[in-house]
């Protein structure tokens, strides 16, 4: 087909992993179509944002693309602009469809199957499906790379930290059959595929609703996560498991062998804390305390020294005292991240927070302490960084611009080092000669 005749659709994604392959599933809806991606807005006929409702900015992006598409819809009437994801999971009303007066289509994640329908009636130039599935999850997503891939095996959730609209916008937890996963990361070997990253909104919390499927020499008993990364890591082709993001409640004693000990897992554990006080862990429901959190580092770090460790904290939420922040920043000396995604706390409706608790803590405070454990990061990972100088990492190399490679290593430190572009794709060796805070640099050892 000509440039003219040919469908467009252009996907927007904001947020997490999950998100991200939510997107590429809903690639494979409009695929199914007959549309095909571009790069350009203009050029569009379906304009899809996928959304995120986190914090108050990620939705104020949102919001923001909305005099955008309206001015290319006067240019271009026939074009339909769709908003899935976190927003409409969460909030369904007419205050926020009010904001987005652009949007033709607003609908949860879990109703992307009913997307070809909705755009042909809306369009009836647009190819008529009937759902393309009963559960979105069973979608084979469009990959973005062919040796890298996101595989959900959870989603929603049932812990409703106060603070958290997951629950409200995607639901309780549902655990994806253990036979869909393991087919899908076969798939995936097949094709070339050298690393998976397993995502879940507690992802150590996983219970197989088949467990039959189970090898018997499956040497975990207890933990079904554990099982499934056992199971995963006997996938002939696959290199490289990571996941995102647990819980600090569920990783036991399986959990954290398998994460230490079975050969393919990366180096690497993100394990949010979000406070290192025990009161504001309380307000925030996270069922954990400080003691709690520190013991399972401590575990950790017993059975792999090396291991790089970040977590997610959240700073200022309702009540905070300069004594109990005092208190997290104690606890990041104390457990030594390598990288921290540090959010300040941003009120969500529907929340517990939101309705039980005063959002007391002005802007310029919560900027003054976020930057207090930015600059806490930054010297702790400096630091932490100097240990590879002199040793070689193993690099999955996924970029390639001017004679430079760039990849993470198994510790999902980044990594920079000259080669060429035949080398995107692949593993490689790399002796490690300078460390900055966020890069290392290096040359291929063979």
């Amino acid at each position: 087909m000509d440039e003219k005749s040919t469908h467009k659709y252009h996907i927007i994604t904001f947020g997490c992993q999950m998100n991200k392959n939510d997107s590429e599933r809903i690639e494979t809806v409009l695929q199914k179509m007959g549309l095909e991606p571009t790069n350009n807005l203009d050029n569009a006929d379906v304009i899809l944002m996928n959304s995120c409702s986190v914090r108050k900015a990620a939705e104020d992006r949102i919001f923001g693309f909305n005099r955008k598409f309206l001015e290319l819809k006067k240019k271009r009437p026939e074009l339909i602009v769709c908003v899935t994801g976190c927003m409409p999971g969460r909030d369904k009303g007419e205050k926020m469809k009010a904001k987005l007066t652009a949007v033709d289509l607003y609908f949860p994640t879990k109703d992307m199957i009913h997307l070809p329908k909705r755009l042909a009636e809306l369009n009836p130039a647009f190819r008529h499906m009937e759902d393309l599935a009963q559960d979105y999850l069973s979608l084979r997503p469009t990959y973005d790379k062919d040796f890298q891939a996101f595989v959900t095996i959870q989603t929603g959730c049932n812990h409703f930290c106060t603070y958290c609209v997951v629950p409200f916008a995607r639901g309780l937890e549902v655990n994806r059959p253990l036979e869909d996963i393991l087919h899908e990361v076969e798939h995936l070997a097949t094709n070339g595929c050298l690393e998976i990253t397993l995502l879940g909104q507690i992802v150590n919390h996983y219970v197989a609703p088949d467990p039959e499927h189970f090898s018997k020499d499956n040497p975990y008993k207890k933990n079904d996560f554990a099982k499934l990364l056992w199971e995963v890591n006997q996938i002939d082709g696959i290199e490289r498991i990571h996941w995102t993001a647990p819980h600090p409640l569920y990783m036991d004693e399986e959990v954290i062998d398998a994460l230490t000990t079975l050969p393919k897992q990366v180096n690497f554990i993100h394990l949010p804390v979000q406070s290192g006080n025990n009161e504001i862990l309380k307000q925030m429901n996270r069922r954990h305390d400080r003691d709690l959190y520190i013991d399972v580092i401590r575990k950790i770090r017993e059975k792999k020294p090396d291991m790089a460790i970040g977590t997610d904290i959240i700073v200022g939420f309702c009540g905070e005292t300069e004594d109990q922040f005092q208190e997290t920043v104690d606890l990041y000396h104390k457990c030594d991240f390598d990288i921290s995604y540090t959010a300040q706390y941003s009120e969500r409706t529907h929340t517990v927070a939101a309705k039980a608790f005063k959002d007391d803590i002005p802007k310029e405070e919560k900027k003054r302490r976020w930057h207090i454990l930015q600059e806490l990061m930054e010297g702790i990972v400096l630091r932490r960084n100097q240990v590879y100088i002199g040793n070689r990492v193993s690099v999955l190399v996924d970029g390639y611009e001017r004679g430079l490679c760039s990849g993470n290593s198994r510790e999902m430190k980044r990594v920079h080092f000259r080669g060429d572009a035949s080398l995107v794709g692949t593993i490689v060796p790399v002796m490690i000669t300078k460390a900055q805070e966020w890069v290392l640099w290096g040359k291929v050892d063979i």
